[in-house]
């Protein structure tokens, strides 16, 4: 009898799709639980003295004009703790993968609200993402909110998906929140996951497009809650959220049928503060407050590349930063399709590895003049000048190094000795292919000849002179043995001398033979 205290019963009056009107409710919360018999549950968006606007989460049995509403005040909670690692759910803490019920070790309230700014730390610690452009060029702090911003089908859950994989040996707990897509394409990153055994450090929190509207917004919610309490334990969490675009069409959605009034792109007006009330979310705890942090990484789909657009525009100036990816360098074969002049990190770069920041500095701007040059070059129709000839052939070998496949993230030491090999122009003595082998091959090589090498420089994670002794004296033998698997007649050729790096490229740029370039 003591939960009838706290208890009220409302009637159904009318119902709006996912919206139902109830009628009779003396006291409501934003976000308490709504129960209408047979396992059907919603969650009170918005009310006023007459009546309660209720979202439906979990429809069992179809709602009709009359029927009963239970509100308990008591708002929306969701089971968190470290069995939920493995696992598969719905916003609803509804396991999806078969495995049982779940086990909680508390109850977190998925409407918190941000950590106040004095409980939180500067950026401190690196996440390592295993994209060597990103970790390069577009590096991304524990704690920092990096917006993934592209086309459709230019690899934007690949960043996600490669990210969590890196993780394997770095302590960072990973969540993949998965809003509105398509069964299928969830469990193609299902199948990702248990292929590399991620679910030892990962979860999945999923509202797919066949999931009512309600469990579609409360899908990121849910994912933070269960982020938050990590954090509070002083651990490093990752999220992917895939995608906001779908959170905000659900939004919408409700808000029409909430009869609120629609904004720009028929978005309401506090949109806005929807998504930027949870990125906040995201921070690196003072060791007072247990030292833990939470990294987002929000992917926005665009259509045609418009960056203007409403919801891409809100989340650019809410973020840390974005990544591009350009349909078009995707489509020339650039793999991840990154516009670095897009692209920006604000504040990754303050935690970069001392040694990939100091070798990768000026690889951004070099790049981006090989574009240009590029460009130029393809629209000259005389011989091309010699200083113009070696920066496509550096530019060719640069882009080879840029260059990655999905699901294969590299160690940030294997990144060390790959742009340092670039620095020092050993890659400019290698042909295209073997510059894509010794990128491959380069970690274990090292972890072979000089196994204490890769234990200092990840302890230091900057150069001093006897680390690049040792990286001298490993691509040294490297060479050596490159240049011994060559063909005897190749190295007996005056016009191999210096091999012709690139040529497939400096053939389109100049319309020339590739004896001439390889003798320059």
């Amino acid at each position: 009898m003591a939960e009838l205290q706290y208890t009220e019963i409302g009637t159904v009056r009318c119902i709006r799709g996912c919206i139902v009107i109830v009628m009779g409710f003396k006291n409501c919360i934003n976000g308490q639980l709504i129960k209408f018999g047979y396992g059907t549950v919603g969650m009170i968006v918005g009310f006023d003295p007459e009546e309660a606007q209720v979202l439906i989460l979990k429809e069992t049995e179809k709602i009709k004009t009359g029927d009963q509403a239970i509100a308990t005040l008591e708002p929306f909670n969701t089971p968190v703790g470290n069995k939920l690692i493995g696992r598969i759910l719905n916003p609803l803490a509804e396991p999806l993968d078969g495995l049982g019920p779940l086990e909680a070790d508390a109850m977190y309230p998925i409407f918190r609200e941000a950590p106040p700014i004095l409980t939180r730390s500067p950026l401190c610690k690196t996440l390592e993402t295993g994209i060597k452009v990103l970790d390069a060029m577009i590096p991304v702090g524990l704690g920092q909110r990096e917006l993934i911003l592209g086309d459709k089908m230019t690899g934007k859950t690949t960043i996600v998906t490669d990210t969590v994989i890196n993780q394997r040996h770095t302590g960072v707990i990973c969540i993949y929140c998965s809003t509105g897509k398509a069964r299928s394409a969830l469990a193609r990153v299902v199948q990702l996951f248990q292929d590399y055994d991620c679910f030892k450090y990962s979860m999945i929190v999923s509202a797919t497009a066949s999931s009512p509207p309600g469990q579609q917004y409360l899908s990121v919610y849910v994912a933070c809650a269960i982020a938050e309490y990590f954090m509070h334990q002083g651990k490093d969490v990752f999220i992917g959220f895939d995608d906001f675009t779908k959170h905000a069409w659900c939004y919408r959605e409700i808000s029409l049928l909430l009869g609120r009034p629609p904004g720009r792109d028929s978005y309401p007006g506090d949109i806005f503060y929807l998504h930027s009330k949870m990125i906040e979310r995201a921070c690196f705890m003072d060791k007072e407050h247990g030292g833990g942090s939470i990294t987002f990484f929000p992917i926005v789909e665009i259509l045609e590349g418009d960056l203007t657009a409403f919801v891409p525009s809100n989340l650019v100036s809410m973020t840390d930063g974005q990544i591009y990816l350009s349909s078009t360098l995707f489509g020339e074969g650039q793999r991840p399709a990154l516009d670095l002049g897009l692209s920006v990190s604000r504040v990754g770069s303050k935690v970069q590895w001392p040694a990939i920041k100091n070798l990768s500095g000026p690889l951004r701007l070099e790049y981006l003049q090989y574009r240009e040059v590029l460009r130029m070059s393809k629209l000259k129709t005389g011989s091309q000048s010699e200083e113009m000839l070696q920066k496509l052939k550096s530019g060719a070998i640069l882009t080879e190094v840029i260059k990655q496949d999905k699901n294969a993230p590299v160690p940030s030491e294997a990144q060390v000795m790959i742009f340092y090999a670039f620095k020092k122009k050993v890659l400019h003595e290698m042909t295209i292919p073997e510059v894509n082998e010794f990128q491959l091959k380069i970690f274990e090589y090292a972890k072979a000849k000089n196994p204490g090498f890769l234990k200092m420089l990840r302890e230091r994670r900057k150069l001093d002179p006897e680390l690049e002794k040792a990286i001298d004296e490993i691509l040294a033998e490297y060479l050596k043995e490159v240049k011994a698997r060559r063909p005897v007649q190749e190295e007996d050729d005056d016009t191999k001398a210096v091999p012709n790096v690139g040529v497939d490229v400096l053939d389109k740029a100049t319309s020339k033979k590739p004896e001439p370039v390889a003798k320059t």
